[in-house]
């Protein structure tokens, strides 16, 4: 069994942050990145909302830059996914297959993966008009026409916003009634730049580069019919990276670890020792920089437990 002080479970924007952070104050961090690393951001062409690049940066370039920040300052990595975790006792047992680490105190910083409609063109047109942030890929659709996909506020929300820049917004629902509150309903209805397309399932994709359009089928009939656009916006959800905890830690009814158990530690959990940061804790924000901002957060707080740890065991607090 390998014993380290500090372990971080991912590798976007927190898990990273909270690695430079905990790196530069000797923490001599080990980080599981995943055979999958760098979280979202890896399959996000062009990210101009992150502050410090003023002609924008393409996602796994930042990506890359944050790994080797903290690589910089001393952190190991271990590029395997985490099969199983022990997190309750005041030794925290970590797995990799059969691979054993024991540590004081983690951070979990495995993000959320945004829902997608699971068509054959979806993931080869991520970036290329599909995407899954209106307020990350808005700006790219000045004057276009666009598609927004899903019933629920987050839906209307990202419809709205996104009449900021295209010309034309179709919302797509399956049915014919919305679970969004009726004054976001009610904001989208009057809208002049929203049209909305009830009773509708995207059948396919259309594009090879870049998205020209996407092909309907009507839920009631039947019947296939085409729109022509620039882009598709997915709002059907997210769905935390948490089912490796599940029944450890506490969480929302989404799966969304609840941090700030602790008001001297925002993003303590209820396990001690435990931190979360980034999406798989924050279910609103979902930017790379609230991310990022988390995941110092994290790295601070579990410094100070690690601090609060050594002081007990030499006597010198009491």
């Amino acid at each position: 069994m390998k014993k380290k002080s500090l372990i971080i479970i991912g590798s976007g924007p927190a898990g990273l942050s909270a690695a430079i952070y905990a790196a530069r104050a000797n923490l001599m961090p080990l980080l599981f990145e995943g055979y999958q690393s760098g979280g979202q951001l890896m399959i996000t062409s062009e990210v101009e909302n992150f502050p410090g690049f003023k002609d924008g940066i393409l996602g796994p370039e930042l990506m890359a830059a944050f790994r080797a920040q903290a690589e910089r300052f001393g952190t190991e990595y271990i590029t395997a996914d985490v099969t199983k975790v022990e997190l309750s006792g005041s030794n925290k047992i970590i797995w990799e297959e059969n691979n054993k680490y024991e540590t004081n105190c983690v951070i979990i910083a495995t993000g959320a993966t945004a829902n997608l409609l699971g068509l054959k063109r979806e993931r080869a047109l991520m970036g290329r008009g599909v995407s899954a942030c209106a307020t990350c890929d808005g700006f790219f659709f000045k004057d276009k026409t666009v598609a927004v996909v899903g019933g629920g506020d987050s839906a209307m929300e990202e419809s709205i916003f996104l009449t900021r820049f295209a010309k034309k917004v179709h919302l797509i629902h399956r049915r014919d009634a919305f679970r969004a509150s009726k004054i976001m309903v009610s904001r989208a209805e009057k809208n002049p730049k929203i049209e909305f397309v009830l009773d509708s399932i995207v059948d396919d994709i259309l594009g090879e580069n870049l998205v020209s359009g996407i092909r309907l089928k009507n839920t009631k009939t039947n019947k296939l019919f085409e729109l022509k656009l620039d882009g598709v916006f997915m709002a059907i959800g997210h769905t935390p990276n948490t089912d490796l905890f599940k029944g450890q830690i506490n969480m929302d009814k989404k799966g969304y670890i609840i941090s700030s158990n602790d008001k001297s530690r925002l993003t303590a959990t209820n396990l001690s020792g435990v931190f979360a940061c980034g999406d798989v804790q924050d279910s609103r924000y979902r930017q790379a920089i609230t991310a990022a901002g988390s995941g110092c957060m994290a790295a601070m707080d579990a410094e100070r437990y690690l601090e609060n740890i050594l002081l007990d065991q030499t006597g010198l607090s009491k």
